[in-house]
């Protein structure tokens, strides 16, 4: 079994509290998911996450199918990270990663996915033509609404 890993980390200028109480939100999750992968929570939520949570999903991830995703918050360390695992859903495995860390201009904010496909030889091959540059896609397009919603500010150079 291959497993892949995707890390995508960017300063946001959001103050750490705030950052957190939105990353662990699952109500949050379709602002910054791309139409294209739909995601409908179909379980109840509650306000914070914890260890043990289970969330279950109905997305529309590939072609317009709908499929069932449940994941396990496994581990949670508010306000700093959170990880959740699929349970039940596409990959033979799929573990993602949130840290918040604050520096100077805010956060920074990390995403760290560890996956394995199903199917063997033909899930790396589905990987390598269709999924792992979809998930790309859904990690670069959440980057791109992360920056307009907590743009960094601009650097000015003055010469004397």
């Amino acid at each position: 079994m291959v497993i892949h890993r995707l890390h995508r980390s960017q300063h946001l200028n959001v103050a750490p509290e705030q950052a957190w109480r939105f990353f662990s939100s699952p109500q949050h999750l379709n602002a910054i998911t791309p139409d294209f992968f739909h995601v409908d929570i179909a379980s109840p939520v509650p306000e914070e996450i914890y260890p043990g949570l289970l969330i279950a999903y109905r997305m529309r991830a590939v072609f317009g199918w709908p499929m069932a995703w449940l994941s396990e918050v496994c581990y949670c360390e508010p306000p700093r990270r959170f990880v959740y695992q699929q349970r039940v859903g596409p990959f033979a495995f799929f573990s993602h990663e949130v840290v918040v860390t604050p520096c100077r201009s805010g956060v920074e904010v990390a995403d760290i996915v560890f996956y394995s496909m199903r199917w063997g030889w033909m899930g790396e091959l589905l990987h390598y033509c269709l999924i792992g540059m979809r998930l790309q896609r859904i990690f670069q397009w959440r980057a791109e609404v992360l920056q307009a919603r907590w743009p960094l500010p601009a650097v000015t150079v003055s010469e004397d």
